[in-house]
């Protein structure tokens, strides 16, 4: 018998609200199925989340997320899906070391206009 999860239960597992979950299923990333007016999530909503939330911390949109997720289930399915993120990493990669150059600048710039106003 597949695992199941109240809301409650997942936003404990992960730390977050209850009002985040629904969020994400309102936007499509989850879909739990409804006994009532409960939700009852499934394993794969389990994972679905940790997938969104490690998304999240590495910086994707939660459009970029949902893309990413989704083409799990498409033909080119696992295969297709780690092409993709291969190419969403480099990106996202490349962009950080960008930002991180620029920080560095601000930084040295910084260090320079403080050295002077302390002289």
């Amino acid at each position: 018998m597949e695992q199941k999860y109240s809301i409650t239960e997942l936003a404990k597992d992960y730390d977050i609200t209850s009002r985040t979950i629904r969020h994400y299923e309102d936007i499509g990333l989850l879909c739990p199925t409804r006994k009532g007016t409960q939700r009852i999530f499934n394993f794969r909503d389990h994972v679905r989340l940790g997938l969104i939330l490690t998304g999240k911390r590495i910086g994707f949109s939660l459009t970029e997320i949902k893309e990413i997720i989704n083409m799990y289930d498409l033909p080119e399915g696992e295969e297709g899906q780690t092409s993709f993120l291969i190419n969403k990493v480099q990106e996202r990669r490349e962009m950080l070391l960008t930002r991180q150059e620029d920080i560095q600048k601000m930084l040295s710039e910084l260090d320079k206009i403080e050295q002077r106003l302390n002289q």
